[in-house]
Formats: structure tokens, sequence, C-alpha cells
């Protein structure tokens, strides 16, 4: 079941039929705005806080964030980090967007929120995305903190209460079971929310652990059997999801999808970043139009690039499916009524066009840096 409201879908869909009857090879869907990299917390697969005291000190100004939406123009623009509460101008810059009728989704863990809500208000343009990666002890490991997971859910009440869109983004990673997921589904739905983002959880080449993170063909194995699960629900149990049904057909293994960075392009406060949210160190651009025009995007996606093999990120691929719905809407139709096939061979990948070599290569995070990380973090919950 899809949780994408009708007048998100509406707008979307018209933006991205407009530049397809223009004949525009490339276009943002999503606006990926990281306004800091500060964060209350260290979580294991994520690397966004291995940076120097001086870089997670820095913020990104109100001018800055609009007229990044402005020069982008993409109808969605999901605010990240870092922890984006932490920013004092953030309710300037969500006030900013939403005026422009872009759709928000505000990525938060949550732990701020009862304290800054009330700087925010209600609209079909703003949702709030709260952090959620399983039920107690799975999310509390993740996070490598104790108590967040309850913390999550009385914001989740709390800004329902106060009439918020809510969605919970899930990251899945190595050595969950698949009913667990399900159960963890349960649990999300049953506080009320309008959906679930879910993705399973890209190697980060910065994170402390490199251990956490799932391998494609066991990323497809574990949706299929999530979603297995999912049908055995009763019908008022069902589980609704912040995807195109497309996307979700693709997390099954049933599509053959290549990577399009292109249609979730990420400014941060280094400025444009090359190619996408997830691959911090290919360098910046100093415009959105070069970004686009000067990136060497053959360069990146599966089987072209060793670091790309393993990422199933909605980031990558949600604008492929939304791109491949348009051109094949029946296929699209069919998926959404029927669901994910959960049986039967798997669609191949793109073919290996690199030096295999390369995939040896790994990258390590020095104990010290995460250490600082871990510092960094803990000072940065003092000040808030």
């Amino acid at each position: 079941m899809l949780a994408i409201p009708l007048l998100q879908m509406y707008r979307v869909g018209r933006y991205v039929l407009t530049r397809k009857l223009r004949g525009e090879k490339r276009y943002p869907l999503v606006l990926m705005l990281e306004p800091l990299f500060q964060c209350n917390l260290a979580c294991a697969g994520c690397g966004k806080i291995d940076y120097p005291k001086e870089i997670l000190q820095q913020r990104m100004s109100v001018a800055d964030a609009l007229r990044a939406v402005d020069e982008c123009g993409a109808p969605i623009v999901s605010i990240a980090g870092g922890e984006p509460l932490i920013h004092h101008e953030l309710p300037q810059i969500v006030a900013g967007i939403v005026a422009r009728k872009k759709f928000v989704y505000l990525c938060t863990n949550a732990i701020l929120l009862p304290r800054h809500i009330d700087a925010y208000r209600p609209s079909p343009y703003l949702t709030l995305s709260l952090h959620l990666d399983g039920n107690r002890e799975r999310h509390d490991e993740s996070v490598c903190q104790e108590g967040v997971f309850d913390k999550v859910i009385a914001a989740i009440r709390l800004a329902r209460a106060r009439g918020f869109r809510v969605t919970v983004n899930c990251t899945l990673f190595n050595g969950v079971a698949p009913e667990e997921v399900a159960q963890f589904f349960d649990t999300a739905m049953q506080q009320g929310i309008e959906g679930i983002t879910v993705s399973p959880g890209y190697s980060y080449s910065h994170a402390p652990r490199q251990d956490v993170f799932l391998g494609r063909t066991a990323s497809k194995n574990l949706f299929r059997e999530v979603f297995r699960r999912g049908r055995q629900r009763a019908a008022g149990r069902r589980w609704s999801f912040n995807h195109s049904a497309l996307y979700l057909d693709f997390l099954a293994g049933n599509q053959a999808y290549q990577c399009t960075p292109w249609s979730n392009p990420t400014y941060n406060i280094f400025g444009w970043q090359r190619p996408c949210y997830l691959l911090s160190d290919e360098g910046t651009a100093p415009s959105y139009r070069a970004l686009m025009e000067e990136t060497e995007w053959e360069r990146y996606g599966v089987g072209r690039n060793p670091r790309c093999d393993n990422c199933m990120a909605h980031c990558g691929y949600e604008g492929t499916a939304v791109s491949d719905a348009l051109a094949h809407p029946l296929k699209a139709l069919t998926v959404a009524l029927r669901g994910p096939r959960l049986s039967g061979p798997m669609a191949a990948d793109p073919p290996i066009m690199y030096d295999e070599r390369e995939a040896t290569r790994t990258v390590t995070v020095p104990v010290s840096a995460v250490k600082r990380a871990r510092g960094e973090t803990a000072r940065a919950a003092e000040l808030q």
C-alpha cells in the first residue's frame, strides 16, 4: 500500500511529465539539503560526523539554502544532516521552502523534536520524517545509545497530536531477520504514521563499522521475505510505504534498474556534492548547473564503480522507478495492484565494466576519527 498523498503524486507526476515532454535527459526529483553535519548521535552505519570540529560547527545560511532550492527546482526537498534540528535557523529554512509549495521531508532522529516542535506549523507540504531502524533493541543498537527508540515513539505521538504529517525512515542492516522487520513495520504503523520510507543500508565508507551493511543479493532476498510476511497480515494491518510501487519491486529483485544519481542532487555546507548524497569524497560543483552538466555521470552506478555495486538506496533508484512508471504506466499499475513478485528468478544486474581488482579496495576509518566523532556528538548534545 502506498502512502504518498494525492497532491504530492499529482504535482510530482506533472513535474516529471513536463520535463520529459521538453526532452530533458536529466532532471532532479528530490533535493537533498544538508544544512549541517553536526549530530547528537554517533550511529554505527553513518560517517557524516567524521569531520573536524570547525566543519561540524558550520551552518548553512537561510539565504544559501533557499537559493539552492530555487536553483535546483526539484518538487521535493529532503532536509537531512547531521541532525537538522540543531540548526537554529531551520524553522526559517523550512518556512521558506513551504512558501514555495515544495514538499519538505524534515529528517530527524527526534531527540530534539519536543523542544523545537512549536517553531514549526503543520502543512500539507511538510512531513516530519523520523529516523527509526527497528524495534527497541535494534534501533538503540543502530544509533549506539539506549532509550532513543522510546523517545522517537513519544515524538511521533506528539507530532501527530499537533497535526503534523509523520513518516518514519528506516534503514535495514546486516543480520536483521525478516520476521523482525515485519514486526517492526507492524509497530510503526500502529503509531498512526502515514508511511514508511525503507532502504538497505549503503556501505558508507566513513562509517565507524563496515560489517553492518547488506550485500545486493542479500538485500533482495530480505525484502522478498519481508514483503511475503506483509501479504500474510490481515487487510487492516497492511503496511504503507512512502515509495513508488516499482521501487519496492526493485527492492524485491524484479527490476533491472541503473542508478540515476542526478535525480537526487545534494547541496551541503561544501556546495553541490558529486555525484550523490552517499559518495561524499568525489568533490563538489560550484553551481547546480555545473553539477548537472560537468559531472561524469557515466562513472557511477552498478557495474561502473565498485563502490556503487551494493547500493539500492532510494536516493539513487526512486528516480529511476518514477521515470520507468511514466514510460510504462501499465506495468506500474499492475505492480501497484498486485505488489512485488516474491518468487521466481531475479532481474539481472548490469554487467561489470570496471577492473574487478578495484573492488577489493577497502576504506577503513581510523579509531581516532571514530573517537573524535563520538566526542563531538556528546558536545553537540550538551549544547542543545
